[in-house]
């Protein structure tokens, strides 16, 4: 492939009008999608990565965190995702997530793997290996830094599909990428065989329900505070950051909305509230996912790689108290959190850089 152009034909790139949806169609009742149709589960876990207090993977620590999340009610397990710190992790360390995600989950949640890479053969290259390290799914990020055109967005994207037998998520998330996945882009992608849903972080609502309204792709909630509303317009499921902390609401919420129960939902949504806040408001949610899993016992260290920092005292303060407010959350039991805010403080830098360009 090195070296060769290319560009997708006009026609291919010309997007299908409105169209009503037709009745051979599967129902898009929310959440209810069998295992057949949804190759990833349905709540699913963004993974932290633990780290050593000197910034190295702690390897045990990532099989029992993973172990945690699956008996918990997670599903699906995304390693190496934006909440697992991708950036500066090296490919053979997301490489061996994967292998170890395989290992523990033992056929009980799905692997995918997310990261990426705003270089198109980077990021055809490591989701080939990441299929035989074992991967059963892979979640593209949109290219972030450089800026495509829609039309690059949309090359990225099948070119990386088929460079893999994998199911494909699109992760749109145009806070941190700079550009989002527009409508026509998102409907033109959904024509190849392998991209079989969108991760929302970007929060339009009405465009979710065009989607899935004129295409057959799922979607995942990307949006902590926005889990119960995405379900509610027929998402299939979430991935979820809180989720480090307790899966076991997730899993409820899901199960309610299959099932119908709208007020079952809602209960677990609004408890779940204090807790979302605490992670996903004062600094990024990896931080304080990592701050809160540590005062809880869970992971060995709360240290992030630089440029990530350890919340400072006042960021831990607004945590904590925020954490006060948590009550009756099945996983989340904080009677005993005990937060350490100097093994927090700062970031490591690991002994080999990452190789995310």
């Amino acid at each position: 492939m090195t070296g060769r152009v290319h560009a997708w034909p006009a026609e291919r790139m010309r997007g299908p009008s409105e169209r009503t949806v037709r009745a051979a169609r599967h129902s898009r009742y929310a959440g209810r999608v069998s295992p057949r149709e949804n190759p990833f589960g349905q709540v699913l876990v963004a993974l932290v990565t633990p780290f050593t207090a000197d910034g190295e993977v702690d390897w045990p620590g990532v099989e029992q965190h993973i172990e945690n999340c699956i008996t918990a009610g997670a599903d699906g397990i995304v390693v190496t995702g934006t909440t697992g710190e991708t950036s500066t992790l090296t490919d053979p360390e997301k490489l061996r997530l994967v292998e170890v995600g395989k290992s523990v989950a033992a056929g009980r949640a799905k692997i995918i793997t997310g990261g990426g890479s705003n270089e198109t053969a980077h990021a055809m290259q490591l989701y080939r290996q990441s299929e035989k390290a074992g991967a059963d799914g892979v979640m593209i990020v949109t290219p972030y830094y450089n800026k495509p055109t829609q039309a690059g967005v949309l090359t990225h994207f099948r070119m990386i599909a088929d460079a893999t037998d994998l199911p494909v998520i699109l992760y749109d998330i145009p806070g941190r990428t700079g550009i989002p996945i527009k409508y026509e882009t998102i409907v033109r992608a959904s024509k190849h065989p392998n991209i079989l849903a969108v991760k929302d972080a970007k929060g339009d609502f009405a465009e979710v329900s065009r989607v899935l309204n004129n295409t057959d792709l799922m979607y995942f909630s990307g949006d902590d505070t926005n889990v119960l509303p995405h379900l509610a317009i027929g998402a299939t499921g979430l991935i979820g950051v809180t989720a480090n902390i307790t899966a076991t609401p997730y899993r409820a919420i899901v199960d309610a909305v299959n099932a119908g129960d709208l007020a079952t939902a809602t209960r677990e949504h609004q408890r779940l509230e204090p807790l979302v806040r605490a992670v996903m408001t004062h600094v990024p949610g990896t931080v304080a996912a990592k701050y809160i899993l540590h005062g809880l016992g869970r992971i060995s260290s709360p240290r992030v790689r630089l440029p990530l920092v350890g919340p400072e005292e006042s960021e831990a303060a607004t945590i904590e108290a925020e954490l006060e407010f948590v009550r009756d959350i099945p996983g989340a039991d904080f009677s005993n959190f005990r937060p350490d805010r100097n093994a927090a403080a700062g970031g490591a830098l690991p002994k080999v850089p990452g190789t995310t360009r």
